[in-house]
Parts: C-alpha cells; structure tokens; sequence
C-alpha cells in the first residue's frame, strides 16, 4: 500500500534558498509534499502535525523540543550581522525600551529575542503590538517596527528617517556567541515510525545545501530579478548566513534558551534532542548548556 507523502515544511523567504535551491522532491526516493509558509504558520503546522518535519522558529522547537528532533547540520544562523531580522526605529533605544513595540505576524524567535535585548541591554519593558508586515503602518502606531526576512530587506532599502538596528549582530556583540533563528525539526512520532524515509530526505538536504554553497551564482541573480537590489548584497547577505548547526551554533542556542529562561520565558533547561540518523532516531542526544 503506497504511504502518504512526508509533508515537509518550507520557510517562504530568500534566507532558505541556497539550503532548497537544488533540493527536487520529485527525485528525493521517497513521496515528499512541500508546504511554503511563513515561519509562524510552519510553526503552528509542525506542532498541530499538519506537516511531518520542517525549518521552524527555535523558539517554536523549544516550546515543543519533547515532541521533536532537531536535524544535524542543519539551521539558519548567524554570527554578527543578519540583514533580515531588523528593528527600526526613529528613537534610541533606550527609549524604545520603555515605548511601543510594533511585531511582525510571521515571526516567532525575533520577537523574543527584540524582547531579551531591550530588557537585559536597555532595561525597559515596551509595550507591543502585533501587526501585519508594513513598515509605515507600523511605525505610525509604535516606536519601533521589527520586520524578518523579505519584508526587512525590502523596508530597508526604501526607509527614510530611521535607524534600523540588526539584532543579530547587537545579540552578537553582547554575548559573543552566534544566534540560531530556525532549526530543522522532525515530529517524534515521523522519525520513529518511518526513519529510512526521514533519513532519505536528510541526506537530499544535506546534498542540497552542499549545491546551494558551492555555487550561488544562479540564486544570487535570481533574487535580484526577484526582489531587486544588486549582486553584491545578495551575495553578502547568503554569505552572511549559516545553514551548518554544529557546536558553536548549538551553543549559542543553549545560550539563548538559558538567557530567556532567566527572564521567566522559558523553562530552566531547553534539550536539543538531536535526531540520529545511525541510530535510526532511537534517542535524542541532550546537548548541555552552555553557561
């Protein structure tokens, strides 16, 4: 009896195209279905089991980590200036601190991050607003206006009268460590019950993602006909990120989770339950901490 296609979640941003770019579910080995999303719905579909496996908000694993495996090797990351996850703003931040607060509706790790920033570096407690990803509508209502991913680069390169702060890049320059903003996540239950087919879509990501670094050429000139711009930002902003998850990136993500715990956001302790491809998913790996 033929099975059903794995569902698997894709986040609808440029930042994911040089992990996608040459991964083709119709050559993959086994059935596979992709569902293109913002990061906040593939996190919702993950959890309610609408879709096997996805890239979804870190924070959105560690609300959930007991349900989940994290893929190896696999996240988006970065170690300094992100370009996409973007804070703007016409007042310093100190004083955004202690204002309003306008949120994008799509993302889920940003927010909390904006949120660890503004009270642990500037030790205000804003107020926020949810609203949909448009810059001018946002700013009109708040102090400040986070926007990720497409709409952040699109809004920075047409923004007049405001500052606009990376907040990778100031998570960076606080902690020293790098900041993970999705992971790859498989249901408990997929990679339990069907674990050569969810190690058959590992190893076609993983083959992808080595295309998609190799060579960018082709990604680059698409996203400039895609979304404008030249190609020397596209190619620092891809350069810019990291799709690896190994132990720096794993640390700082234990980071993260241990920093926003101490703000009462989180439980004290946020495993990465590292899914095993030679142990068929048997077991999670428990990664400490890093203090």
């Amino acid at each position: 009896m033929r099975r059903e296609p794995l569902r698997i979640g894709k986040i609808g941003y440029a930042n994911v195209w040089p992990l996608f770019w040459h991964f083709n579910p119709h050559s993959v080995g086994v059935p596979v279905e992709i569902v293109e999303k913002v990061p906040a719905e593939l996190n919702a579909d993950l959890a309610a089991g609408r879709i096997d496996m996805a890239m979804i908000s870190s924070w959105a694993y560690a609300r959930d980590f007991d349900r989940y495996f994290l893929f190896p090797d696999l996240s988006i990351s970065a170690f300094g200036r992100v370009r996409s996850v973007l804070l703007f703003h016409r007042k310093p931040l100190e004083e955004v601190a202690r204002g309003t607060v306008a949120l994008t509706t799509s993302s889920a790790t940003s927010v909390h991050l904006l949120d660890l920033l503004l009270v642990r570096l500037y030790g205000g407690r804003p107020a926020y607003v949810t609203l949909e990803p448009h810059l001018d509508d946002m700013l009109r209502r708040a102090d400040a206006a986070l926007l990720i991913g497409d709409d952040a680069i699109r809004a920075a390169w047409s923004a007049r009268g405001c500052e606009i702060t990376d907040l990778a890049e100031r998570w960076t320059a606080w902690t020293g460590r790098w900041m993970t903003f999705a992971v790859w996540a498989v249901r408990e239950e997929t990679a339990r019950e069907r674990p050569e087919e969810v190690e058959t879509v590992f190893r076609a990501l993983q083959e992808s993602k080595r295309k998609g670094s190799s060579d960018r050429g082709l990604i680059v000139r698409c996203a400039c006909e895609t979304f404008g711009g030249d190609e020397r930002f596209w190619r620092e902003y891809f350069d810019g990120l990291c799709y690896e998850f190994s132990e720096n990136q794993q640390e700082g993500l234990s980071y993260f989770y241990r920093s926003a715990s101490e703000l009462g956001l989180l439980p004290a302790d946020i495993p990465l339950r590292m899914w095993n491809a030679s142990e068929r998913a048997s077991a999670g790996r428990r990664v400490k901490p890093c203090g």
